[in-house]
């Protein structure tokens, strides 16, 4: 599994007439001739432009196989488009909902040549769950897909206030934090070493400060010494000779930045915490952006 833009060198700067740079006698072109499927998820959030530009590049790789490949979409190649119209749709700076539906790949001429399949089993309620547990979780995903569709608490102006009900939410306990830690990770002293307790669960926080002090209070009720990790707080000597004002990011401004994306400053940790990757480090050992580790 590869990010879209880099696996097909889709532009940064998209528009309607823009190729992905790749050559016919490339070895990138030659690997994508090799396969047999080609499967694209969270397609909606990408603007079609880059659909375009694949289809448009796909047509140039395929005929050196097949001159006739340049009719066809995607160069001949069955491509799978995954994803979910009623999450996240493509960024339009400044866009208005017209612009937004625009920019999506069911605008592009593209779309007529595809085939809809819609997945209607979850398959989250096969699991091993108890016929109690199979219920909630079963209400949840209704309750959410209503939203999705609109059918709760709809709105026409296209503002809509989502009311939760009571049983999705912790309403008993002296700490509503610690509570939600507990009903997220039960036992957690006693299951931290388990790694499928952390891999199957995660608490969603609304803003940075919040993930920091949830962060804060379960590494502190796991056992174990903590290490404390800092960053590299000084500009890099390269950044002089391009006029870098090196007195601008002092060691305090720097120390400071708390932003998505990079980890705080000060890092604190403990022997099997689960850690989340920030970058691509190896992605051919399937070290990417987002990967969960213990």
């Amino acid at each position: 599994m590869k990010i879209a833009h880099s696996t097909f060198c889709i532009p940064l700067e998209i528009n309607a007439k823009s190729s992905c740079n790749i050559k016919q006698q490339s070895h990138r072109a030659a690997l994508l001739r090799e396969a047999s499927l080609i499967i694209w998820d969270e397609a909606p959030m990408m603007n079609r432009y880059c659909f375009e530009a694949f289809d448009r590049t796909m047509r140039d790789v395929m005929r050196l196989t097949d001159e006739a490949n340049f009719h066809r979409p995607f160069g001949g190649k069955v491509v799978v488009l995954g994803g979910d119209f009623r999450q996240i749709l493509p960024v339009v700076r400044k866009g208005s909902r017209g612009a937004i539906i625009k920019a999506t790949v069911s605008s592009s001429k593209i779309w007529r040549t595809c085939k809809v399949l819609t997945l209607t089993k979850n398959m989250r309620l096969n699991g091993d769950s108890t016929s109690q547990s199979y219920d909630d979780i079963k209400k949840f995903a209704d309750w959410i897909l209503n939203i999705g569709d609109g059918i709760v608490d709809a709105d026409e102006d296209g503002v809509t206030t989502i009311e939760i009900p009571n049983q999705l939410c912790i309403l008993e306990g002296t700490d509503p934090l610690l509570s939600l830690i507990d009903f997220v990770y039960p036992n957690i002293i006693s299951n931290f070493e388990n790694a499928h307790k952390f891999e199957d669960q995660a608490i969603l926080c609304p803003t940075l400060e919040v993930v920091e002090q949830v962060n804060d209070l379960v590494l502190s009720l796991i056992p174990g010494e903590s290490k404390e990790y800092l960053s590299a707080d000084t500009p890099c000597k390269s950044d002089e000779e391009h006029e870098v004002q090196g007195d601008w990011f002092t060691s305090e401004f720097l120390n400071d930045i708390k932003c998505s994306g990079i980890p705080n400053h000060r890092l604190n940790l403990k022997v099997g915490v689960p850690i989340m990757l920030l970058r691509n480090i190896d992605p051919a050992k399937g070290l990417y952006n987002g990967t969960r580790l213990q």
